[in-house]
């Protein structure tokens, strides 16, 4: 790990709760039940208690990032979210310039809370808009329309001075001429950062089930690797740079430090169902997970103070095989040294090398790892090449 690094630590807080799951979802949301209430104050306590509980592996460092992600964090009352930031406050402690961002739907209900949120200490959110068309906002199941979008970004605005959304791009019938025309409508609305996904057909999901039985016809290959180049040139004529794969910034001072934090493989506390932390302690990095079903976890919680499921030393080649599909995602990469510290001997300098002979990484020296625009719609390929 990068010696300036080791000092800086995460926390990310997970909510898992949507009124909806969306049919291209993997992630563990469970939607909510109309008839129960979600208990706001059982939420915010025990949140806190399991913070409480992580607090001492600070070691004395203070937060330099805090992530609201689900799930639909705007759906938690903005008293849940400020009992959370008051604790880590507290228990943990901020650096000046820390950043705080919650993940929003642009649903007329949750735009509503934006000044709340921004009350409680949240100064960056990040929408998930998806699509700037209709048909597209109903194929994916998203519960909002664009006027709706529209409307939560103009709130959004006036609440916080550092405002992210995401779109998803390479759908199914998607031409590049309307993509292109998208694209431009939401570059016209001024976001300080924007984050670019390509659909993917994930295991378990209902577009998986669709794909199977032919519904629905994902792009193939060659063609979303032609989107993303596009849109990565169209984004970097327009003074939005790609500091990340699928995420660009209008300036520097607007790239997500939160997601950075992951991508250099640095610390981070994860509480709520199913988050995941990664904690380094004497030299040892470790890696825990957080019951999945968000019942049990409130019981354990309660009872115990934390839901932990696993917590584990991790090897130099686990250490290895997380750390290389993060970092290389950089757009400027990390240095070798970084990799080596995580994992001593273990990265092949042939392999480095014959992987920049193929022009997959760039040649700009030998004790940095980069990897160039072909080599970036296959890096999950290049880092298990790397690690084997």
């Amino acid at each position: 790990m990068l010696e300036a690094d080791q000092f800086r630590l995460g926390l990310y807080v997970h909510w898992p709760f949507c009124e909806k799951r969306c049919p291209y979802c993997d992630f563990n949301v469970h939607e909510l039940d109309p008839d129960q209430p979600t208990d706001q104050a059982r939420w915010a306590a025990a949140l806190s208690a399991e913070l409480r509980h992580f607090a001492p592996l600070a070691q004395g460092r203070r937060l330099t990032s805090i992530f609201f992600g689900g799930g639909t964090p705007s759906l938690m009352a903005p008293e849940t979210v400020e009992a959370v930031i008051d604790t880590a406050r507290r228990e943990i402690g901020f650096l000046n310039n820390i950043e705080i961002t919650l993940e929003a739907n642009p649903t007329s209900a949750d735009a509503d809370r934006f000044a709340g949120y921004r009350a409680a200490g949240v100064n960056r959110l990040s929408l998930g808009i998806q699509s700037l068309r209709p048909d597209a906002l109903l194929a994916l199941g998203r519960q909002h329309s664009v006027d709706e979008a529209l409307a939560a970004l103009e709130l959004a605005r006036s609440a916080f001075d550092n405002l992210s959304f995401d779109l998803m791009y390479a759908r199914p019938r998607q031409d590049r001429e309307d993509w292109a025309a998208e694209l431009d409508q939401a570059l016209a609305l001024r976001p300080d950062h924007i984050s670019l996904y390509q659909l993917t057909i994930e295991p378990n999901t209902i577009f998986e089930q669709l794909a199977r039985k032919g519904i629905i016809r994902p792009k193939e290959d060659d063609e979303t690797a032609d989107f993303y180049h596009w849109t990565r040139q169209h984004l970097s004529a327009a003074s939005f740079a790609g500091y990340e794969v699928s995420n660009h910034a209008a300036a520097p001072t607007f790239e997500s430090a939160h997601n950075r934090l992951y991508w250099a493989y640095q610390d981070y506390i994860g509480i709520g169902p199913g988050a995941h932390g990664r904690l380094t302690s004497d030299g040892a990095k470790t890696a825990a997970r957080q019951h999945r079903a968000p019942s049990v976890w409130l019981d354990q919680v309660e009872a115990q103070g934390h839901a932990t499921v696993t917590h584990e030393n991790l090897s130099a080649e686990d250490r290895l095989a997380e750390a290389l599909p993060f970092g290389l995602r950089l757009t400027e990469g990390l240095p070798l040294a970084h990799f080596e510290a995580l994992a001593p001997g273990l990265l092949s300098a042939g392999k480095i090398e014959a992987l920049r002979a193929e022009g997959y990484l760039m040649a700009r020296d030998d004790d940095w790892l980069q990897v160039s625009d072909e080599g970036r719609p296959v890096i999950d390929a290049l880092a298990r090449y790397l690690q084997s």
